[in-house]
């Protein structure tokens, strides 16, 4: 069994590495160059915050984000982060989604830490998603 990567900071050493799943309220939108803008946004969140970002896909009805985030942070402030800049930057920059809604996404989401899962397995099912 092999050792997980652990992160550190002065006060803590830590490995929480979360799945995370969220929607549009109107699907599918995230076509048509709007996935390829959203991937850089979301990269540049997570560089701000430190988090990281193991593995990224945009679906054109949701996102999956495998990342890793300072448990004294709070991935729930990441999320937030992501969601809001990320649709009021894409109405900015796509007049469709904008016409259609007030909001880009919905205010939930899914998230689960691997659960035992090992974050490769995790890794190649978003990864995957895509061919399916």
């Amino acid at each position: 069994m092999s050792r997980p990567e652990y992160q550190s900071d002065r006060h803590i050493v830590y490995s929480c590495k979360y799945h995370i799943v969220w929607y549009p309220k109107r699907r599918p939108v995230l076509v048509n160059g709007v996935e390829k803008r959203l991937k850089e946004i979301l990269l540049k969140i997570a560089a701000e915050f430190e988090a990281t970002v193991i593995e990224l896909e945009v679906m054109p009805d949701h996102v999956h984000l495998l990342c890793e985030v300072d448990p004294q942070f709070g991935v729930h402030w990441l999320v937030r982060h992501m969601k809001e800049r990320s649709s009021r930057l894409l109405q900015s920059e796509f007049p469709w989604p904008r016409s259609r809604l007030s909001t880009l996404w919905t205010h939930a989401y899914f998230l689960t830490t691997g659960g035992g899962a090992p974050p490769a397995a995790i890794k190649q099912y978003i990864e995957q998603q895509k061919d399916v």
